[in-house]
Formats: structure tokens, C-alpha cells, sequence
């Protein structure tokens, strides 16, 4: 676990280099942020919904500020297996897959966290209506960010399913254009679920897309009460195993049957 630690360490370190990208991730997810919010205004002007303005307005400045979360993907992992340089990874006295899941947990952690906080700093100070509002609770807040940490770890595990199946195509555009997708769509950064029709809830909150960034959204703004915490917990860490499990399972057959190219 030693080792692991300082893989983690070192790439949050590496993370912290890019200030360039940083700002202008920033500037760019308050762009979109304001746009989404001024949308749902004209909506709720037009056509109440039964879902207060302040949980939507709250939900789009969450899934905004966490952006980076859901998409940020280990270019360095992916060219390393077009070229074959995994070769010399696969040599290391580690498991592959705890290596690598170490390193895009950092990546996503610390990416999140540069970005996140100034722009909910900012949110916070925007007209009502318009910016983020206060957790529910205490309570909703402490959850939240246990949900959170959880929804990492999802997202961590799928991003590595992702990296199994770019081992066997060589070519990561297809099958991370289809998750990407998906991604967006079922875990609410396109358009709120809360905003779905309740039947079709029951099913979309069911998914692992909905336990990386829905999840905690709704235990801070209250829609999911600290009574349901338990069952929301639970079901964020067990499609986190399961994720973690099929994700060794797809790298341990790869690496029985991997071919290096070149020289």
C-alpha cells in the first residue's frame, strides 16, 4: 500500500503544474454554468416544476464545479498502449490496475478540487436564484461529501473499465465517446434527473452514472433525506466493487493475452 500512497502523492503533485488549464476550465464552466442557469429560469417563468429553483440552480453549479470528475481520462495511459510502452509498466512489481487507479484518482481529485472551489466561491456570492444555496443540513453536508468520495471511486472504476477496453482496440475514441455519452446523460450533467419523470428515476438512479455525481448532489440539497443516506452509501459502494472487480478481471485477461508492438 506504501507504493500506491506515493503513486497517489506524485500525481497529485503533477496535477497542481497546470494552472493554464485550470483557469481556463474555470472560466469556461462559469460560462456554461450561467447559461444553464438562465435556461431553467426561462423554464421555470414559463412552466413551474414540482422541483424548487434553488435545488436546480444548485445542481447545476455541483455538476459544473465537478466537472472534471466525470471526464478527465490519463492521456499518458492511453498513449503508453498505442505505442506499447505499457510493456514497461506491466514489468513494475505492482498490479497494473491498483497503479493506474491510484494514478486517476489523483488526477480526478485534485482536478476537481482546483476548479471546484473557486467556482463555488463564486456561486455562492451570485444573486438568489442564480447561485448555490446551503446544504439542506450539517448533516446533508457531512453525507454529501462521504457520497462524494464514494462517486470518485465509481468514476475511478469506470474510467479503468474504459482503459481495459482501449487495450483491446488500441483506439479509445470509440468506446469512450458511447461512455462519455452516457455519462453525461445518466449522471444528471445534461439536464438534471431530478427533472425526469419519477418512473424513469427509479431505474436512472439505480445506475453506477447516477452514483458518481447525482448521488451526493442529493444528499446535500435534501432531496434524499440523512434516513435514506445508509441505502444511498451502500449502493455507491457496491457498484464500486463491482466496477473495481469486472475492471481486474478485464486487465488480468488482457495482459494473458497481450501482444507489444514494435520495437
Amino acid at each position: 500500500m506504501k507504493a500506491y500512497r506515493s503513486i497517489f502523492r506524485l500525481r497529485l503533485r503533477m496535477e497542481t503544474q497546470y494552472r493554464g488549464a485550470v483557469l481556463g476550465g474555470i472560466v469556461c464552466q462559469i460560462f456554461f454554468g450561467l447559461i444553464l442557469v438562465a435556461l431553467y429560469r426561462a423554464l421555470y417563468a414559463g412552466k413551474p416544476q414540482a422541483m424548487p429553483l434553488s435545488h436546480i440552480t444548485t445542481y447545476v453549479w455541483l455538476q459544473q464545479a465537478f466537472f472534471r470528475m466525470l471526464l478527465a481520462s490519463d492521456a499518458d495511459l492511453m498513449d503508453k498502449i498505442r505505442t506499447g510502452g505499457i510493456a514497461y509498466d506491466l514489468c513494475r512489481p505492482l498490479h497494473p490496475y491498483g497503479f493506474y487507479y491510484a494514478r486517476i484518482m489523483a488526477q480526478k481529485l485534485m482536478g476537481s478540487l482546483l476548479r471546484a472551489v473557486p467556482m463555488l466561491l463564486f456561486a455562492f456570492w451570485l444573486p438568489t436564484g442564480w447561485g448555490l444555496s446551503l446544504p439542506a443540513s450539517p448533516a446533508a453536508l457531512l453525507l454529501s461529501l462521504a457520497a462524494w468520495f464514494l462517486g470518485l471511486g465509481c468514476v475511478c472504476a469506470m474510467e479503468n473499465i474504459t482503459m481495459a477496453f482501449t487495450m483491446r482496440t488500441l483506439d479509445p475514441r470509440g468506446i469512450q465517446a458511447m461512455l462519455n455519452l452516457l455519462m453525461m446523460i445518466l449522471s444528471g450533467n445534461v439536464l438534471p434527473l431530478t427533472l425526469y419523470p419519477d418512473r424513469w428515476q427509479k431505474v436512472i438512479t439505480f445506475l453506477p452514472y447516477a452514483q458518481m455525481l447525482d448521488a451526493p448532489i442529493r444528499l446535500y440539497t435534501g432531496v434524499s433525506m440523512p434516513s435514506q443516506a445508509c441505502q444511498v452509501l451502500l449502493l455507491q459502494a457496491a457498484w464500486t466493487a463491482l466496477l473495481i472487480f469486472l475492471g481486474c478481471v478485464l486487465w488480468q485477461r488482457n495482459q494473458r493475452r497481450l501482444i507489444i508492438q514494435g520495437g
